[in-house]
């Protein structure tokens, strides 16, 4: 990239308000001294308040729904969990994101809080390489038609609410049975996601440049149901037979919807929906294996 950054957008971990007390007035002085214009979502504007500490804040504050069109920039002040959560809601010309780890570094969130500031001002200067992440698409269908939809980049979740207990789901694709699954639940997983919640479950580790979508099922009845790694433009189907009652789907963690018994779920991969994500170069994923579960480690 080689357009320079004039409009900077701040997305901040939920809730959090010590976290932000140093950082975050330190990281808005660096932005203006560069002579970036800075924005806020609204929402957030009693929280920027407690902050810094003042009535009156110097900078832009603009409905969230605006940061992906009027900003040249994301920058997210959290984990990955918070990265995902603009990310689900990114439009087709959303701006990158550059992720800032708050605590330990992130898979997703490639900077880390203690050593950011030379790369940010390379991409302020326009220089940055994006890996463009694939989002996918849950829809669940009620007599043909798709009655509500949303979006994942980790995984989606197929189980029952409150207690825990053994139901049964069948998988297809658009031609064929994959199997019946009976177990606690099924995680449908990106290759990006696969060291998230299906790598707890027992799934394999994918690397998050294979084209491929992962099928992990939760505690499964049969031991001959075992996770699957199909083709990334593979629609999948799940289905509720006869006689169970309704289920939940889980996007990311962050998004929960009722699944009825006459309803079906699709999972697919649309062409052109994708998120950028501005890459550390200085970061290495199989390093990051190592660090964060000593993967591959005597």
């Amino acid at each position: 990239m080689t357009q320079a950054v004039k409009n900077v957008g701040i997305i901040l971990k939920p809730r959090a308000v010590h976290d932000f007390l140093t950082i975050l007035p330190n990281l808005t002085e660096w932005l203006k001294r560069r002579k970036v214009e800075v924005f806020f979502p609204v929402e957030e504007t009693e929280r920027l308040h407690k902050i810094y500490q003042t009535t009156k804040l110097k900078f832009n504050i603009i409905p969230k729904v605006d940061m992906h069109t009027q900003c040249d920039l994301l920058i997210t002040l959290g984990g990955d969990g918070t990265l995902i959560g603009v990310a689900r809601t990114s439009k087709k010309a959303s701006p990158p994101i550059f992720g800032i780890n708050m605590g330990n570094l992130g898979f997703i969130t490639e900077f880390s809080k203690h050593e950011f500031h030379d790369d940010l001002a390379q991409v302020l200067k326009g220089k940055y390489t994006i890996h463009n992440v694939p989002l996918y698409k849950a829809e669940i269908i009620e007599n043909e038609k798709t009655v509500r939809s949303g979006y994942f980049i980790n995984d989606a979740v197929i189980s029952k609410s409150g207690i825990s207990r053994m139901f049964t789901v069948a998988l297809e694709t658009e031609d064929e049975n994959i199997y019946n699954l009976a177990g606690d639940g099924l995680i449908v997983s990106s290759p990006i996601g696969s060291t998230a919640y299906s790598l707890a479950a027992g799934g394999p580790i994918v690397h998050p440049r294979v084209k491929g979508i992962i099928l992990n099922p939760i505690c499964p009845h049969a031991l001959t149901h075992r996770p699957l790694v199909l083709p990334e433009n593979e629609t999948i189907y799940i289905k509720l037979p006869k006689g169970e009652s309704e289920l939940f789907l889980t996007l990311d963690g962050q998004e929960a919807i009722t699944v009825l018994k006459n309803q079906r779920v699709k999972i697919s991969k649309p062409s052109r929906k994708h998120v950028s994500l501005i890459i550390n170069e200085n970061k290495e994923y199989f390093r990051t294996l190592k660090d964060k579960f000593r993967h591959g480690r005597r």
